[in-house]
């Protein structure tokens, strides 16, 4: 009889939706969730009860998910291609790493996805946001934005976006892009996808305000700003990495520094050496591609930092999960969709007493 009346530990179909939002919005826990039940419905409801509510509800968003954020994103890039603008829209991708405590007392990292669309104005329309709690390797974090991915251009029927993959330079960041996008053929055409790589500016930065504090003695604090602050305007001009690495190799040459200002030197050094190719930051304004990863290490605070790292919290991998879930589609703008759609699979079918039969017309003559 539940089932038939859409009924869930007790809980209407609209209780149910309204106990889900609240329960997954930002600065919530089991206690606070519990009150606002009380005061808003005045029914007095126990933790275990809550606990099988937000079970039976992520199990059954969880796999209806995907399909109504890549409807979302469609929709989007629509918008985006009817946009005014000199550039084709965009669709950027980036993840990003969070620690996340253990119930028992440890620290493991978590992972958070991305996938925005901009107009060809260059606004960003929307962000779609995956998440997942610790796990060595990421590896299913890899299978939920490849599957997003791939459903998204199996489905989207219009010219392909411009495609950027924002983050910091990450092992897993880093090894994703490897072995994941740079290959990446259309799954309809079979054509190779062509992503632009794009190291975060404010990583890049760092490394800037790094080799500035090697050059300069404290003595010369002014004429280190100075340099630094050029350095970053200089980045984002055309050839800008090899602008300021050859500015630094000539600073260095005259300066003699101590072993462990020569180390920090060179280490910042290295890491823009090697990423040259990721820094072409005055192309990528040009085209209307977004140069650093706030989108992404934003989403690791609001989707995690603002409801699952409060005061005193502690997650089993199983609890963290149903409530990023829940969270990663209340974000994303999908809530209403992916719940109508499961109170339409989980309509019952009501039977009558006796089965329809077909009269034998001779029978009844």
């Amino acid at each position: 009889m539940q089932l038939m009346l859409g009924l869930v530990e007790n809980v209407s179909p609209a209780m149910l939706d309204w106990i889900g939002k609240t329960h997954a919005a930002a600065g919530m826990s089991q206690q606070a969730t519990l009150a606002l039940i009380k005061q808003n419905s005045g029914v007095s409801m126990g933790v275990k009860r809550l606990r099988a509510c937000t079970v039976a509800l992520a199990a059954a968003m969880e796999p209806i998910r995907q399909t109504h954020q890549v409807d979302a994103l469609i929709e989007m890039l629509r918008i985006a291609g009817e946009s005014s603008g000199s550039r084709k829209p965009v669709l950027a991708v980036g993840r990003d790493g969070i620690t996340l405590r253990h119930r028992l007392g440890f620290f493991e990292v978590a992972t958070a996805a991305t996938l925005s669309v901009y107009d060809r104005a260059g606004k960003r329309l929307g962000t779609i946001y995956l998440a997942y709690p610790p796990e060595l390797g990421q590896t299913t974090m890899d299978s939920m934005l490849t599957e997003l991915l791939i459903e998204l251009f199996t489905s989207w029927s219009g010219p392909l976006p411009r495609l950027a993959y924002v983050t910091d330079s990450g092992s897993n960041e880093t090894n994703y892009f490897r072995r994941v996008l740079r290959p990446m053929k259309h799954p309809i055409t079979g054509a190779k996808l062509d992503w632009t790589r794009v190291a975060d500016f404010y990583h890049v930065s760092e490394r800037v305000w790094a080799m500035a504090g090697a050059l300069f003695p404290k003595s010369q604090e002014r004429q280190s700003v100075a340099w630094a602050r050029r350095m970053l305007k200089d980045l984002k001009r055309p050839s800008g990495a090899s602008r300021v690495l050859h500015s630094a190799a000539s600073l260095r040459s005259r300066r003699k520094l101590g072993k462990t200002r020569l180390a920090n030197f060179q280490k910042a050094y290295r890491y823009i050496q090697e990423r040259t190719s990721y820094l072409k930051y005055h192309d990528y304004k040009r085209n209307h591609l977004p140069i650093g990863s706030g989108v992404t290490e934003a989403a690791c605070k609001t989707v995690f930092t603002q409801r699952l790292k409060l005061s005193g919290m502690r997650w089993s991998h199983s609890g963290a999960g149903q409530i990023l879930t829940l969270r990663t589609i209340l974000l994303s703008g999908t809530w209403e969709a992916t719940y109508g759609a499961t109170l339409l699979k989980n309509v019952a079918t009501i039977r009558t007493y006796a089965p329809t039969t077909s009269m034998n017309p001779q029978i009844a003559a």
